[in-house]
């Protein structure tokens, strides 16, 4: 898991490195002081703060910026809350045909799928489907009751070693991303720790991890953000969030070709500008992480 592995970490303008384990001591780092310096120019481009957690599976080099500060999560949470819905159906717990009612109240602002169903029901499969490719907010609030609300998403984290992640509240409210507020905050170096988890350890039955990674690829509210950096070639699946005070965010998992996955997280608050300019900042930060990645994919086949 992540937290054996050493790491190199950029933490503001500060760089720590410890070295790789012996059968990986001759990959080079991701990124290094290139990376540091280009993160730095997207915080600084962006008018705000950024946090960034990369992890590169293949080798176990892991980078921060921030690493450790607290970002408010928006829609973020709803990769989360739909693995805990999905580990719920893997012990039998409830089924993803499992059927809930929806009415006019439960409707939000941003609800696609859900204002569909009103009046009718929609299964929880229908609702994670939803929540994760369309980010759709009364099937996210529908759900969370499932996994006992905010407080049982975050003994969910807890359980997986996660003691930095907080669930607070429903949408619309953790969405209001106040600056100094607590709640519904995590740090990207702990959602990092949470995808390598739950994506790639054994939290969920392979099934259940194949459902979830394909629900990350279907996305279609990312693709102005980490997406719009990448290389063609690279496939991606990611989760979104917006909010309040500048807040845009995007964690997702990164498939270079023929190689092993990165995962990366990226939280952007107290930008002041426009939110097409902030996914902007993230496809920026995206570009740059490929540049790195490749140039660390050559030296290591150059030294193989």
């Amino acid at each position: 898991m992540l937290d054996r592995r050493k790491f190199l970490i950029a933490t503001g303008s500060t760089l720590v490195s410890t070295s790789l384990p012996a059968a990986r001591s001759r990959t080079a780092p991701l990124g290094g002081e290139t990376l540091v310096a280009a993160v730095q120019a997207c915080e600084a481009a962006s008018g705000g703060r950024l946090g960034v957690a990369i992890l590169d599976t293949a080798t176990g080099a892991r980078f921060a910026h921030r690493g450790d500060e607290r970002f408010p999560m928006c829609s973020t949470f709803k990769l989360p809350l739909a693995a805990a819905i999905l580990r719920e159906v893997d012990r039998g717990r409830t089924s993803l045909g499992h059927k809930v009612p929806v009415s006019a109240r439960d409707i939000l602002d941003h609800s696609p799928f859900s204002e569909t169903r009103v009046g009718g029901t929609a299964s929880l499969g229908e609702l994670c489907e939803a929540t994760m490719t369309n980010s759709d907010n009364a099937a996210a609030n529908l759900l969370l009751p499932v996994i006992g609300g905010p407080a049982g998403l975050t003994r969910f984290a807890r359980a997986l070693g996660d003691k930095m992640t907080r669930f607070d509240r429903y949408e619309p409210d953790l969405g209001t991303c106040t600056p100094g507020d607590p709640r519904d905050t995590t740090t990207p170096l702990a959602t990092l720790a949470l995808l390598d988890r739950i994506l790639l350890g054994s939290v969920l039955s392979g099934s259940s991890r194949t459902r979830l990674t394909q629900w990350m690829i279907d996305n279609q509210t990312g693709d102005r953000r980490l997406r719009a950096g990448l290389p063609a070639a690279w496939r991606v699946g990611d989760k979104t969030g917006t909010g309040g005070h500048g807040t845009t965010n995007d964690i997702a998992i990164l498939w270079p070709p023929k190689r092993p996955p990165l995962l990366i997280t990226s939280y952007l608050t107290g930008s002041p500008l426009s939110t097409a300019d902030s996914e902007a900042i993230h496809a920026r930060l995206a570009r740059s992480v490929a540049r790195a990645g490749e140039s660390a994919f050559r030296s290591a086949r150059s030294h193989s």
